[in-house]
């Protein structure tokens, strides 16, 4: 066993307690917030070196062996993404300060991002179904204040239409772990891999597997997305980026833990409905993201489309399009907090958000400017960027799979995304500056630095994809290989 598993989950809540109990030290809680998610950065890097040399790390609570206690295991798929959300966190951290106002930080802001985070790395790391669906409430009752905090008329109008359809399916969740439970008689991860593979996927448990589905599709804003473009352009740009990085995501992580450790067997049943879902996904949310003119809009709409994306690598269920999903994942976690953090800067300089208000950015905001146009360029797969890759694998494992129906659809959602964002391109920062900078409604200093951060790790991710792809591939061939995932949690390898 090895309790660094935990640790993602007990630092940021230790912080965020430490920070109720010293409320009106905002400075305190900045410099708490700043250790603690970079303490998360290390423990990360140094989990995912030791997955890299010993294999998946597992951790039994109260030494309960599994499955009668609560189980925690961290593969490398889980362990990238916990770096992932740790760098998207810090860097999303130090944004805050400067766009997040004095009456949200003395309301709980700081405590409350952390308790979101632990939330979500609680989600990557159970290994136990009950658990998974309590960190799913931590980290979404988190979200229900942060979407609401500031109090604006939008925001209250969006966050009853968020609370509300995250209720229904956190009553789905439960009906269909129930339902679950009922079958087979257990809530672990790895027993249930090992039940249901001996008692058979049929008609019934693949009904309650499609349950499963329906619920983290609601979550992951596949298909049933028609809550998150109102959603996620009501809160403040540093909670959007948050959302649109890490909220969507782990929705899917939880799809692609389900359907190959779980229910893999019915592929021609579950993973075609996946593949469709995430076709029809790409189509409405890249029609969505090229028909509007305000640029919250076209971002979130942006959100839908990569999630369509990612979990059409999972439909192909083949090396290459799991390998494109993970590499995908790894990125649109990083470029999707990028350019909404971009897209706060330029609404911050602007004062709106509508395309035919603004102009001619560039002349006093180069860099801003250049920064947005290489997330741009990322996030619609050019070359050689680090969406590229990922498109690339997702599409030849679409291929492999003989859904070149899917691989299609992914190529020409590339294309509307690449126009939609170009299109924001164009209106902000081209054409006649007709906005001095005396004329700006804000400031955007202190935000260039994690702006370049993540643009720079989003670079560095395409051009030296050879570094980290290793690592890439082992994640998606550990997914594809559930025995792995039940000896290091069953102890069946002791």
């Amino acid at each position: 066993m090895n309790n660094l598993v935990i640790l993602p989950v007990i630092i940021p809540i230790i912080a965020g307690l430490l920070m109720v109990i010293f409320r009106k030290n905002i400075g305190f809680h900045r410099w708490a917030g700043i250790l603690a998610l970079f303490s998360l950065l290390l423990v990360s890097l140094l989990l995912i070196f030791q997955i890299d040399s010993s294999g998946i790390q597992t951790l039994q609570a109260g030494g309960w062996k599994a499955p009668y206690g609560i189980s925690f295991a961290a593969d490398m798929f889980a362990a990238l993404l916990l770096l992932c959300t740790s760098v998207v966190a810090l860097l999303c951290f130090l944004y805050a300060f400067r766009t997040i106002g004095r009456e949200r930080e003395e309301h709980y802001f700081y405590p409350l991002f952390l308790f979101l985070i632990a939330g979500v790395n609680g989600s990557f790391l159970t290994g136990d179904l009950f658990h998974l669906f309590v960190c799913f409430e931590v980290m979404l009752i988190a979200s229900y204040v942060l979407i609401s905090l500031g109090g604006t008329r939008v925001q209250l109008r969006e966050s009853l239409k968020y609370i509300l359809v995250n209720v229904v399916s956190s009553s789905l969740f439960l009906v269909a772990v129930a339902y679950l439970y009922a079958l087979t008689g257990t809530l672990n991860l790895a027993h249930l891999s090992v039940v249901v593979a001996e008692i058979g996927q049929d008609g019934l448990m693949t009904t309650v597997a499609l349950l499963f589905l329906l619920v983290f599709s609601i979550k992951a804003a596949l298909f049933l997305f028609f809550w998150l473009p109102e959603s996620y352009s009501a809160p403040p740009a540093v909670v959007a980026a948050v959302f649109a990085a890490l909220l969507t995501k782990v929705g899917i992580y939880t799809i692609f833990r389900m359907f190959t450790l779980i229910f893999y067997h019915e592929p021609q049943i579950t993973h075609q409905l996946i593949g469709v879902l995430g076709a029809v996904t790409m189509v409405l949310g890249a029609c969505g993201a090229a028909a509007f003119s305000d640029m919250k809009k076209i971002l979130t709409y942006n959100v839908i489309v990569g999630a369509g994306f990612v979990i059409a690598g999972l439909a192909s269920f083949t090396v290459d399009g799991m390998t494109g999903s993970v590499f995908y994942l790894v990125h649109d976690i990083l470029v999707k907090a990028l350019i909404f953090l971009l897209g706060g800067a330029i609404i911050r300089l602007t004062g709106t958000s509508k395309l035919n208000e603004m102009s001619g950015l560039i002349r006093n905001h180069p860099y801003l400017g250049w920064l947005f146009f290489t997330a741009a360029l990322a996030l619609a797969g050019i070359p050689p960027l680090s969406g590229f890759l990922g498109k690339i694998f997702i599409t030849k494992g679409a291929f492999q799979s003989e859904y070149y129906w899917l691989g299609a659809v992914g190529l020409a959602s590339s294309l509307m995304v690449l126009y939609s964002l170009m299109k924001v391109f164009m209106n902000v920062f081209w054409g006649e500056t007709t906005m001095s900078k005396g004329m700006e409604k804000g400031s955007i200093k202190g935000l260039m630095f994690p702006i370049s951060g993540l643009t720079v790790l989003s670079v560095l991710l395409g051009i030296g994809a050879e570094v980290i792809l290793p690592y890439i591939r082992l994640a998606a061939e550990t997914l594809l290989a559930p025995s792995l995932y039940i000896e290091a949690v069953l102890g069946l390898g002791d």
